[in-house]
C-alpha cells in the first residue's frame, strides 16, 4: 500500500497517536516536538482512512493565527476545502454554538461580543455607579474573568461571602455585570464558553445533539484550557469519549488567565481508559539547549516527566555572562547580536531578545540603536482596539443591535457633539427607570415635550444618524463602514495615521456583510504586534514569545525579583509558573541560547542590589558556559527616535550585495557606515572571513 500523506515524515510515537482513533488519547509533547503536526494529522486520517465528514470533528485550539494554520494544514493533507469544518479557538466555536442555541438561556441570536477593553469601560462604569473606587476596573475586571473561566457565578460567589469583605463589594460588581450584559444583549469573551457549558448542562436534548454531531474531539495547547473549557470538552465527549487532547504541562503558563495546568494531570482520572504517549524527540533546538531546560523544569513537582532529545547534536554551548549593570548588559547584548550577524550565518530577524517585564527594554532598545542595529518590539495594541477604529465598529455595533448600552456611550460624543457626562446622566436615568435601553430612553427624552430644547437639538443628530445607519441595507461591511464616515464627519481634521487606519478598516471589510465583519473583529485578540518592515530584531516579554521560534534568543534579567519575579515568592503554585516561563523561553532557541543577569539594576527609580536567578543554580553546568564580566563605556553618541529602523550615513554599498577583492575573491557585504570621512565596509569572504575594508584603498569591484 501506498504510503500515506499524513504519515510522512511522522517518527513511530507521533504514527502511533495519529493512527489512534478509538477512545481518550492524551498526547504529551515536548517543545519543539511537532504536536501541531499530530492533531492535523489525525484530522486527515479520520477523514480520508475513518471516512468521516469533516465537519464532525471538533478541532479546537487558542489563537486565531493557530487556528488559521491547522485550517491551512488540514486543507494541504486533504487536498481539498473544509469550509463547514469546526475548527477554531474556543471563543469561535462557543461562539457559532451560542447564535443558534442562545434562546435557550434567555437571550437574543445577534447578541454582541464585548472585547476587553468594553469589558473594562463597563466595569468601571458600574464602580462608579456604586461608588467604589473607580481606579480598580483593570483589576476587577481580571477577578471577574477569572471566576467565570472557574464557573463560579455571581451568586455562587455571594453566598461564600461574609457580607463586609471587598470580595462583597466584588461580587455585587459582579452581579450588576452580568445584569448589565444581559440587558444590552451582549457576552463578554468567557461568557461564551460559561453560557455554552451553561446551556449544555441545562439543556440535555441540546447536548445530545452536539454529542452526536461531534464524535471525534482535537484539542491542541491542552495546558492552557481553564476549567471552564476543560467542562466543555468533557460534555462534548460524553457519548462517544473520543477525544484527543495534545499539550504540554511545562508550557502552561497562563495562570493569570485562569489556565490551569492540573488539567493535563487530572486526564487520565477524568479518562481512566485514556492511552497516554509521549512525543520527546526536539525538532526545534540542540541537545545542549534541551538538557540545560530540562533540568530546569525538572525541579517542578506535580508534572509529566519527559525526557527530550534530538538528532541535530549537540550544539553551542548555552552561554551564561553576568554583569554589572543593566547597561552593560545591555551593549553586550547589542554587540554579541551584531557580531553574530556580521558572520554571515544569521539575518537579524534570526535574532530575539526575550524579558519579564516590559520596562527591561529600555536599555535593550538605546544600545540596539547605538550599534544601528534594526529592531521591533513584539507588543502593543490590536489594529481592532485603536480608538479611530473601535469608535466606527461601536457605530456598526449600535445599529445592529440598539440594546447596546455600552458602543453608545463610547460613540454618542464621538465626533464631538456637545453632549456631555450630564446628558448621558439623563439618558442612563430615563433607561434605569424604566428598564430600558439608553437608546430607547434617548428615543423616549426626544419625544418628550419635557425634555428642554437644547437637550433635544444634541441629541437629534445622534439619533437621525443611527436610524438610518439601522435601516439602510447594504452589501458589505465597507459599505456600511463608507456610510458612517459620510453621516458622522468622521475624518473631518483627523491626522493622517489615523485617516490610513480607517482606510485599512474599510478595504478589510469588503466582500464581508455587516454582522460577520463585527463577529470577527470581536474576536479578535486584544494583543498585536509591531510587525517589522525589514528583516530586524525581535525585543518581547516571555510570555509573548509562547509559540514562537529563532535561531538566536538572548534571556536577559536572570536576577531574583525578576525572574523568578518578586510577586511569586510568596506562594509555591506561582514560582511553578515562573519556572515554566523561564522554560519556555529557553526553549524557543534552536541553535543559541544566550542568558544574562546583573549585580546592580535601576528598578522603578531605584538602583537595587540582585542575586543570581534561584533557576541558575539548575543548569548543569557541562552544557553551559559562565563569564562574568564588565563591558567598557562607549562614548556617548546621539540617539535616533524609539522603534525606527536605524539610518545608515551612507549606503555606498547595499548589506547582502557581492562585492569582489582582488586577492580575496567574492564576499558579501554585511556592513557599511562612514567612518572619519571614508566609508568603512565590513565583508565576509569564504576564503578568509570577516575584512573590515577602507573602500578608498580595498579596490572592491561591485558585482
Amino acid at each position: 500500500m501506498a504510503k500515506e500523506v499524513f504519515l510522512e515524515d511522522a517518527n513511530p510515537q507521533q504514527k502511533e497517536a495519529i493512527l489512534h482513533a478509538k477512545g481518550p488519547l492524551l498526547v504529551l509533547a515536548g517543545a519543539g516536538s511537532g504536536k501541531t503536526k499530530v492533531i492535523t494529522c489525525k484530522f486527515a486520517y479520520l477523514v480520508k482512512k475513518k471516512k468521516h465528514s469533516p465537519s464532525s470533528i471538533f478541532a479546537v485550539t487558542f489563537t486565531n493565527k493557530a487556528s488559521d494554520k491547522m485550517k491551512e494544514r488540514i486543507c494541504q493533507s486533504l487536498e481539498s476545502d473544509i469550509k463547514n469544518a469546526w475548527i477554531g479557538t474556543f471563543h469561535s466555536q462557543c461562539n457559532k454554538i451560542l447564535r443558534k442555541e442562545i434562546k435557550a438561556l434567555g437571550y437574543k441570536p445577534d447578541f454582541s461580543v464585548y472585547d476587553d477593553d468594553d469589558q473594562c469601560n463597563l466595569v468601571r462604569h458600574i464602580l462608579k455607579e456604586l461608588n467604589i473606587y473607580e481606579a480598580l476596573y483593570k483589576g476587577v475586571a481580571s477577578r471577574i474573568s477569572i471566576l467565570k473561566a472557574s464557573l463560579i457565578s455571581p451568586e455562587e460567589f455571594l453566598s461564600q461571602g461574609d457580607g463586609f469583605s471587598f470580595d462583597e463589594k466584588l461580587g455585587r460588581v459582579y452581579l450588576k455585570y452580568q445584569d448589565e450584559l444581559k440587558r444590552c444583549n451582549a457576552l463578554d469573551f468567557d461568557d461564551l464558553t460559561m453560557l455554552t457549558v451553561r446551556l449544555f448542562e441545562e439543556n440535555p436534548d441540546i447536548l445530545k445533539r452536539y454529542t452526536e454531531l461531534f464524535p471525534y474531539i482535537l484539542v491542541d495547547e491542552f495546558q492552557d484550557t481553564n476549567p471552564a473549557q476543560y467542562r466543555l470538552l468533557r460534555l462534548l465527549s460524553s457519548t462517544h469519549k473520543n477525544i484527543c487532547t495534545v499539550g504540554d504541562d511545562d508550557q502552561s503558563i497562563c495562570k493569570s488567565r485562569g489556565a490551569d495546568a492540573g488539567n493535563i494531570l487530572n486526564f487520565e482520572k477524568d479518562f481512566p481508559e485514556a492511552r497516554v504517549i509521549r512525543l520527546e524527540q526536539s525538532y526545534r533546538s540542540t541537545q545542549n539547549i534541551l538538557d540545560v531546560s530540562g533540568a530546569v523544569i525538572s525541579k517542578n513537582p506535580r508534572r509529566k516527566p519527559k525526557r527530550l532529545w534530538t538528532d541535530k547534536g549537540c550544539g553551542e554551548k548555552v552561554f551564561y555572562c553576568r554583569f554589572n549593570t543593566e547597561d552593560e548588559e545591555a551593549r553586550y547584548v547589542a554587540r554579541t547580536v551584531k557580531d553574530i550577524y556580521l558572520k554571515n550565518n544569521y539575518e537579524y530577524d534570526d535574532f530575539a531578545i526575550l524579558y519579564r517585564i516590559n520596562l527591561q527594554a529600555r536599555a535593550i532598545e538605546d544600545s540596539l540603536r547605538e550599534e544601528d542595529i534594526p529592531y521591533h518590539v513584539i507588543s502593543g495594541t490590536s489594529f481592532y482596539y485603536r480608538r479611530e477604529i473601535k469608535d466606527l465598529t461601536s457605530y456598526m455595533r449600535l445599529a445592529l443591535n440598539h440594546n447596546d448600552n455600552v458602543s453608545l456611550r463610547r460613540i454618542i460624543n464621538s465626533p464631538p457633539r456637545g453632549i456631555g457626562a450630564s446628558t448621558i446622566t439623563k439618558i442612563e436615568q430615563e433607561a434605569r427607570k424604566n428598564s430600558i435601553s439608553l437608546l430607547t430612553a434617548m428615543n423616549i427624552m426626544l419625544k418628550s415635550n419635557n425634555a428642554a430644547p437644547s437637550l433635544k437639538e444634541k441629541l437629534n443628530d445622534f439619533a437621525r444618524i443611527i436610524s438610518c445607519i439601522s435601516s439602510a441595507s447594504y452589501k458589505t461591511a465597507a459599505d456600511m463602514l463608507k456610510d458612517i464616515v459620510e453621516r458622522t464627519g468622521y475624518i473631518e481634521d483627523i491626522e493622517e495615521e489615523r485617516l490610513q487606519n480607517i482606510m485599512e478598516l474599510i478595504a478589510s471589510a469588503d466582500n464581508i456583510s455587516a454582522r460577520d465583519f463585527i463577529e470577527r473583529i470581536s474576536l479578535a485578540p486584544p494583543t498585536g504586534s509591531d510587525a517589522p518592515r525589514k528583516s530586524s530584531v525581535s525585543l518581547m516579554t516571555l510570555h509573548s514569545a509562547k509559540g514562537l521560534e529563532f535561531p538566536v534568543v538572548f534571556i536577559v534579567g536572570l536576577e531574583e525579583g525578576i525572574l523568578p519575579y518578586f510577586k511569586a515568592m510568596e506562594e509555591q503554585a506561582e514560582m511553578q509558573e515562573e519556572r515554566r516561563l523561564f522554560y519556555v523561553g529557553m526553549t524557543r532557541a534552536k541553535d543559541i541560547l544566550c542568558l544574562n543577569g546583573v549585580k546592580k539594576r535601576r528598578l522603578y527609580s531605584k538602583v537595587q542590589e540582585q542575586e543570581p536567578s534561584r533557576f541558575l543554580s539548575d543548569i548543569p553546568k557541562n552544557c553551559c558556559q559562565w563569564v562574568e564580566k564588565a563591558v567598557p563605556q562607549k562614548p556617548v553618541t546621539a540617539l535616533k527616535p524609539t522603534g525606527l529602523p536605524p539610518k545608515k550615513h551612507l549606503q555606498a554599498y547595499i548589506v547582502g550585495s557581492k562585492v569582489k577583492h582582488p586577492a580575496w575573491g567574492i564576499g558579501i557585504v554585511r556592513d557599511c557606515c562612514e567612518d572619519g570621512g571614508d566609508t568603512k565596509v565590513t565583508v565576509n569572504f569564504p576564503s578568509v572571513g570577516l575584512k573590515r575594508l577602507s573602500v578608498r584603498h580595498a579596490q572592491l569591484e561591485r558585482i
